[in-house]
């Protein structure tokens, strides 16, 4: 059975449990120092529409997604949103946790004006697609993308 989330926008006193709460995405993944976390979450929130959510139980966060909306010059100079970093703490997953975040960010781009939300994901476990699929998401579009290597990044400095 689903549990109500209170839901809201991350604001910098979040970051320390934040950060900790994305471990749950990629244990291997750099942490950044909590003065650049605060930094990337200002420049986000220029964005209008924009926003890292929380999702609290008690006063824990347990989920978290983020929504980034992206202005656009076609479908009429509506925006569309960008939903990334969606992750449960995996102690509380199976809860309906993700599906609230996930329906949060949506209805957060309805009210920007978007046209249309897109999210990717890297995972190709059936559960991951269902999941993604049960919160109203379709599996449409081909995605492609591109990372800056780590070699490029210490031979640019």
């Amino acid at each position: 059975m689903d549990e109500a989330l209170v839901i809201r926008s991350a604001l910098p006193s979040d970051l320390p449990q934040l950060l900790a709460l994305y471990r749950h995405l990629d244990p291997q993944d750099e942490t950044p120092p909590l003065d650049l976390a605060a930094q990337r979450l200002d420049e986000l929130g220029a964005y209008r529409g924009s926003a890292v959510l929380i999702g609290l139980r008690a006063s824990s966060v347990v989920a978290s997604c983020t929504l980034v909306v992206i202005p656009n010059l076609t479908r009429g100079g509506h925006s569309y949103g960008l939903i990334e970093n969606v992750v449960t703490d995996a102690a509380c997953r199976g809860r309906g946790y993700g599906k609230q975040m996930l329906q949060a960010a949506v209805t957060a781009a309805w009210q920007a004006d978007c046209y249309k939300v897109m999210l990717m994901t890297g995972s190709r476990k059936p559960s991951t697609l269902a999941f993604y699929a049960s919160a109203g998401f379709e599996q449409s579009k081909t995605g492609f993308q591109i990372r800056r290597l780590q070699a490029r990044m210490e031979t640019a400095d």
